[in-house]
């Protein structure tokens, strides 16, 4: 018989209370219209990178094991029930990856960045698109799977 998949391992590979503190927070600030106060439990309690005056809107769902592998700059929109993933647990495997989102980038709304993306400076990602590569600086893309649309 095999070994369960590597989900069934999750507290090897994160801390249990880690991961309760970080849902509280992030649970916290899905629903904390004040976005300051967003921002600062981010910083605070989370250690992501968050650059000034960034906007993460409503219901915007981070990753709860690793969201100080997620850094986004300065000025930059996050659409609404937008998820940012860290990790991907798999049959067999983990992986880790850093999210790197750059200054005064759009994200539209529902949008999903996987594991080890970098969206560069300026870059606008449409609604509703699976973000599964980097995105060049000044970009602008959309789709499930992404493509880009105009560099």
């Amino acid at each position: 018989m095999k070994s369960a998949n590597s989900l069934w391992h999750i507290y090897r590979t994160v801390p249990f209370w880690k991961v309760v503190k970080n849902f509280i927070i992030i649970q916290i600030s899905r629903y904390t219209p004040f976005l300051h106060v967003k921002n600062w439990l981010y910083r605070t309690f989370l250690r992501m990178k968050v650059g000034d005056e960034t906007a993460v809107a409503l219901m915007v769902m981070l990753d709860i094991m690793f969201p100080e592998r997620i850094s986004i700059g300065r000025n930059t929109i996050i659409g609404y029930n937008t998820t940012i993933l860290a990790h991907e647990y798999l049959i067999t495997e983990y992986r880790l990856g850093d999210v790197v989102i750059g200054d005064e980038v759009m994200i539209g709304a529902n949008t999903t960045i996987l594991p080890g993306v970098t969206i560069g400076d300026k870059a606008i990602i449409s609604a509703g698109t699976l973000v599964n590569r980097d995105v060049p600086a000044g970009a602008f893309v959309g789709g499930n799977p992404m493509q880009i649309i105009k560099e």
